[in-house]
């Protein structure tokens, strides 16, 4: 193929899925994945798929905006070389600030094209390698303690290696889903919590330590990302590792705290650094810094998961898969893409480039904007 291809087309859908039931975190209830996919064409007749799920609470966007914001991307990509990643990355953070979130499904659809062109999956495009399993947890929704408990052991039984559990509305409440989590399924299965910034920072320490029995793997975001600056404080104080996760959003975010000593994991998501190309530089941070991840999700279907876990293997560091949340859906639009095996784990695929796409028929009937 000619490295001279070009981009003839882009197609800005929105997605709209309702979930099985609630997804339900600190920050509110999720009842509907509301996604953005970009479809970029060109001239050699490669079509890349991006994906994109914004999160207003924590992104500031919604799939509304991306339609909007994304014209003035396509505006700008149209006839231009899909191969030249990073000139295109530098050229979407000079035309607006932030929107990371559906800057990420530009990223990843180009990346996508670029691996396709390279005749290679994309994992191997990232210089990634098949030398460790990607086994997803599963989360717990936050609520009544009794219940929790029952979706915990259900979990248990469904045969996934860990939980996670998602806390961060009353500190002492908290303890007490905890325990009677615990008691639900058992010592031996991994629990991890997360907070969504639920805690101020006193509660935050208070909690983390009256936890300590019930063997926490590592805590995600216990305060709010505004107080950073704490975030080495309750590290100290907390007898359970801390993940930063909203706190971290691209590169600039993780050389920071890791100049802080903030955490001892760092939660990569693609929605939240602007794509593959800024998360792959908070990777190179976190190796030199021997500072382990974990990547996550926001309510992506399978089509951005899929991107997820191909870059999942382009590092020893990242030790922890957060992939669970397409499980959730009512439907499954795509097409390809990686697969749920038993007991959580996942199969990339070995198909050139990203190798998910979105189902046709689908694609008819998606909202859409084409430039």
């Amino acid at each position: 193929m000619r490295s001279d291809i070009t981009i003839q087309k882009i197609e800005i859908c929105k997605l709209f899925i309702p979930l099985k039931e609630p997804f339900v975190i600190s920050l509110g209830p999720i009842k509907n994945a509301e996604n953005v996919i970009v479809i970029i064409h060109t001239s050699d007749g490669i079509t890349g798929f991006g994906e994109c799920s914004p999160f207003m609470s924590i992104n500031g966007e919604s799939a509304d905006t991306g339609l909007v914001v994304g014209q003035y991307f396509a505006n700008f990509l149209k006839g231009k070389n899909p191969l030249l990643i990073e000139e295109h990355i530098a050229a979407m953070d000079k035309i607006i600030y932030g929107n990371s979130s559906i800057k990420s499904a530009f990223d990843i659809a180009l990346y996508d094209i670029a691996s396709q062109h390279a005749g290679l999956p994309l994992y191997k495009y990232l210089g990634g390698k098949k030398n460790k399993t990607i086994i997803t947890d599963y989360t717990v929704s936050i609520g009544d303690p009794e219940k929790m408990a029952a979706d915990a052991l259900k979990l248990k039984n469904e045969g996934y290696p860990a939980i996670k559990i998602k806390l961060g509305n009353n500190g002492k409440t908290d303890v007490l889903r905890i325990k009677a989590i615990r008691e639900s399924v058992g010592s031996e299965i991994p629990l991890r919590i997360d907070a969504n910034q639920g805690w101020d920072i006193e509660e935050a320490i208070t909690t983390l330590k009256a936890l300590a029995p019930f063997g926490i793997q590592h805590c995600e975001e216990p305060i709010p990302r505004w107080a950073f600056m704490q975030l080495p404080r309750v590290r100290k104080e907390s007898p359970i590792p801390i993940m930063s996760d909203e706190s971290c959003g691209d590169e600039h975010d993780a050389e920071r705290l890791i100049q802080l000593g903030a955490c001892d994991y760092m939660n990569i998501k693609l929605g939240k650094s602007g794509g593959i190309f800024k998360a792959l530089k908070m990777v190179k941070l976190a190796e030199a810094a021997n500072i382990h991840l974990q990547v996550g999700a926001f309510m992506e279907s399978r089509l951005a998961m899929t991107a997820f876990a191909h870059f999942s293997l382009c590092s020893p560091v990242i030790e922890h898969y957060d992939f669970d949340t397409s499980l959730m859906f009512s439907e499954d639009p795509v097409e390809g893409g990686m697969l749920y095996k038993q007991n959580g784990i996942i199969e990339v695929p070995e198909t050139t480039g990203l190798g998910a796409s979105i189902n046709k028929s689908w694609w008819k009937k998606m909202e859409k904007v084409v430039i």
